[in-house]
């Protein structure tokens, strides 16, 4: 059976897509919310994500010797581009595929959510994501891992969204609260978002997010 999720990460990237198609040389060179990369980077990481079936994903991870972050980073380089309008049509092509690495699909849109707001808060793009969307995104990183640290990051807190349906976590935690986009952000490593959260919780939240440095998902590609 299709996901339900498929039509929400497909409406992420289209939004992602149109957002982005009057940036100026110099704003697709601005610094991302993500490990160093660029936001064109980081849109050409989506791209990729969304052109890698399991076959493919195994094939490079075998030829990186198991080097996770070096098969991300070859394949960002794949769909970089020759320009930021070669990055930006190869991540429209792509905004329906149902292609993806052996992962959830959950994941792919937690991935589009995140990624996209790596690129839109730097360049102070505002995007009003569907709460149901939002919801569906946190509940999922509240309860995992895989990928990217996140149920490990708010271990011991309570998370209450004020927009929406979104908790996590024990009554006995301390509280942060905000928005269900800052919740999210904040619980992948943004540190930035915790300056839009509120309660006893944040401090512990915003140092959980800074101790391992930037969030590390996604490096930037070797360059010839």
């Amino acid at each position: 059976m299709k996901s339900t999720a498929w039509p929400l990460v497909h409406a992420e990237r289209a939004a992602l897509a149109d957002d982005l198609a009057h940036l100026t040389a110099a704003e697709w060179e601005t610094p991302s919310l993500c490990t160093e990369l660029t936001v064109r980077e980081v849109l050409a990481h989506l791209t990729a994500s969304a052109r890698l079936n399991p076959v493919r994903w195994l094939a490079g991870v075998i030829r990186c010797r198991f080097d996770f972050d070096k098969q991300v980073a070859v394949r960002l380089a794949e769909q970089l581009g020759a320009t930021p309008g070669e990055t930006l049509e190869r991540f429209r092509q792509a905004v329906t595929s149902t292609t993806k690495p052996p992962l959830p699909v959950l994941a792919l849109l937690g991935e589009t959510v995140v990624h996209g707001q790596d690129i839109r808060r730097p360049l102070g793009i505002v995007h009003d994501h569907p709460v149901e969307t939002l919801t569906r995104v946190a509940a999922y990183y509240a309860g995992t891992d895989l990928v990217v640290l996140a149920k490990g990051r708010i271990d011991g807190l309570r998370l209450v969204a004020d927009d929406g349906p979104f908790t996590a976590g024990s009554g006995s935690g301390a509280l942060v609260s905000g928005s269900t986009l800052a919740l999210i952000m904040a619980m992948t490593g943004r540190a930035a978002y915790c300056d839009d959260l509120r309660g006893e919780g944040v401090a512990l939240l915003r140092e959980r997010s800074t101790a391992g440095g930037p969030p590390p998902e996604v490096r930037r590609p070797e360059r010839p």
